[in-house]
């Protein structure tokens, strides 16, 4: 009578028990953007090093995917489902268009939005207190008054401060609205200009050629994705233009006194951590980016016809050359 040796039996449980561990320990995050740019590409990649900080990391014990609906919010809306059909232990979006169409689709898969002007007004929470529902996240609420004092310092006669934005996107029509309020208050008159979709920016720009003496450009994604069409009206005319992210200024813009996207990424996957960590995201208050950068770029402001002060160019966190 044969007896069967044990020892390899064992070492198939050992195995498999080692196995079922680390299938328990993968987690999985699904990452949709409204469309790329450099700003929102940095919220993406300062999601996926603060995983990686907080020993999530893709291809080991973390499964990533991203995509970005490349401007379209139908594009979106079928992002948006098909991530919550895979059953993710939470899904990061990126912009308000997305954040939206997520939100909207799902009741119980865990939603951190990012890069979101006013969650509330883009009825994403119904207040900045945890939600206690699948919602949270992280905004990138600008200080409109700091915005309009460096349009001022940098176009200290201005009068006539121009806007390009999409009418169809939450954030951008609650920027309009607080400057429609603000701007009379310091002596300045708000000029709007729609484009619905990014091939209208640069039309856009150009009705407001001779109306504005400098344009001020918000976190638009659509005025954002297209940000190299308003530059070249902003040189041929010589209109300054002063942004809110200050990737823009790498791309043109004179100035912009605003958030560094890829640290309110960083943000926003310390928040996502702890929700792998375990914690519900309706317990989870939703935070502001607080920290603020000013980055000028004096070639740029000679191109659009105007001249950076030494002491608001000594001032700037990066100096774009």
């Amino acid at each position: 009578m044969k007896f069967l040796s044990l020892a390899p039996l064992g070492a198939v449980a050992l195995a498999l028990a080692s196995m079922t561990s680390v299938h328990a320990q993968q987690k999985s995050v699904a990452v949709t953007a409204i469309v790329e740019h450099p700003a929102l590409d940095a919220v993406r990649d300062g999601v996926q090093a603060a995983l990686k900080e907080a020993g999530f990391e893709a291809g080991k014990n973390l499964k990533w995917q991203y995509q970005s609906a490349q401007g379209n919010t139908g594009t979106a809306a079928q992002i948006a489902r098909k991530f919550i059909g895979d059953k993710p232990d939470a899904i990061v979006a990126i912009a308000t268009p997305s954040a939206q169409a997520v939100v909207a689709a799902t009741k119980a898969v865990p939603v951190v939005f990012s890069a979101v002007t006013d969650p509330v007004a883009a009825k994403l929470v119904a207040s900045w207190e945890p939600s206690k529902g699948n919602v949270t996240g992280v905004s990138d609420l600008l200080a409109l008054d700091k915005q309009m004092e460096l349009v001022k310092q940098v176009a200290p006669n201005a009068k006539r401060v121009g806007i390009v934005y999409n009418p169809g996107e939450a954030n951008s029509v609650v920027v309009v609205k607080e400057m429609q309020k603000l701007l009379p208050t310091l002596g300045l008159t708000l000029v709007e200009a729609a484009a619905p979709r990014s091939v209208d920016v640069s039309s856009a720009a150009r009705s407001l050629v001779g109306k504005v003496d400098v344009i001020y450009t918000n976190t638009d994604n659509n005025v954002v994705s297209a940000y190299e069409a308003l530059v070249k009206v902003g040189q041929d005319a010589k209109i300054p233009l002063v942004a809110s992210d200050t990737d823009s200024v790498k791309r043109g813009a004179v100035a912009a006194y605003g958030i560094n996207y890829r640290d309110l990424g960083e943000q926003t996957g310390r928040m996502v951590a702890r929700i792998l960590n375990g914690e519900k995201p309706g317990d989870i208050k939703p935070e502001v980016s607080t920290k603020m950068e000013l980055f000028v770029n004096p070639g740029a402001a000679q191109k659009q016809g105007v001249t950076l002060s030494d002491a608001l160019i000594k001032s700037a966190a990066q100096v774009i050359q």
